[in-house]
């Protein structure tokens, strides 16, 4: 196993008890602030000392490459984008507060993701549907490393799918912009030029994720081990489950516990890291 180290800033001390602490046999640098520690054992106080120093971490197999890869799924808010869409419409209609506070409850698994939606699209009735246009061009940024990310996934040629709990106004914007192959969403039914407060057919919750991912797998017939999987929130966990790789960005502890490697401090780009 190799021990990828990783952050926004990597100090050369750090990287010496790093490599004293997992009996590391070599150090390679693999970007400005990533280095890869070669046959590193998995030993107590990495994690520890990663924490204090603000650093990520994981252990990966040697032989891992992302041209062995075939698919990647990656969550919309807050995690490809740094905002969440509906709280940013919410401020629009002047009740972000609300719609933020339920947001952040299903995000961390405290609520039901359906019910939690229909609530908080129910606050927006009646605001203009301009005001999602003007969230995507005004508020909507891409995370961190978003496009470094996605353009080696591209060059490997990889499939990727944009999943999102959100809405389609937003996902079928990024899919054009960004070239990306799939997508679900919800989608807000507009009366009039205004949201009705309600979306229409089914909701798109952990487990509408997580089948799109395995019917999509069986469309392209590929395994289980050769998709990679991104998310942050509780919602996400359930598709995490079905991808060989899960990676949990800037993510709420429910999903950051359960993945199989987490970005709190590296960009998205930091998921290149973790293959050779």
């Amino acid at each position: 196993m190799n021990l990828v180290i990783h952050g926004a800033v990597v100090a050369d001390d750090a990287l010496r008890q790093l490599s004293q602490l997992a009996g590391a046999r070599g150090i390679e640098r693999l970007g400005a602030a990533a280095w890869r520690l070669r046959d590193a054992q998995q030993r107590p106080g990495i994690a520890e000392y990663c924490a204090r120093a603000g650093l990520d971490f994981g252990f990966v197999p040697e032989a891992r490459k992302l041209a062995d890869m075939r698919l990647l799924a990656i969550d919309m808010d807050s995690t490809l984008i740094t905002i969440e869409c509906i709280d940013e419409v919410a401020d629009l209609a002047g009740v972000k507060a609300e719609v933020s506070a339920i947001t952040a409850a299903a995000m961390a698994g405290e609520l039901d993701y359906a019910q939690s939606l229909r609530r908080r699209v129910a606050l927006l009735r009646g605001l203009e549907q301009e005001a999602l246009a003007r969230v995507y061009h005004e508020r909507l940024r891409l995370s961190p490393g978003a496009e470094a990310l996605l353009a080696a996934i591209h060059g490997a040629g990889l499939k990727t799918l944009l999943v999102s709990g959100g809405f389609s106004f937003f996902t079928d914007r990024l899919k054009a912009r960004l070239g990306l192959d799939y997508s679900i969403s919800n989608e807000l039914e507009i009366e009039g030029g205004r949201l009705s407060g309600r979306v229409t057919g089914d909701i798109v919750d952990a487990a509408a994720k997580a089948a799109k991912l395995r019917a999509l797998r069986a469309e392209l017939g590929i395994t289980k081990e050769a998709i990679i999987a991104i998310g942050d929130g509780a919602n996400d966990l359930a598709m995490m489950a079905e991808a060989g790789v899960s990676i949990a960005f800037r993510a709420k502890p429910v999903a950051r516990n359960k993945a199989d490697y987490a970005l709190d401090h590296a960009g998205l780009d930091g998921v290149l890291n973790l293959f050779v």
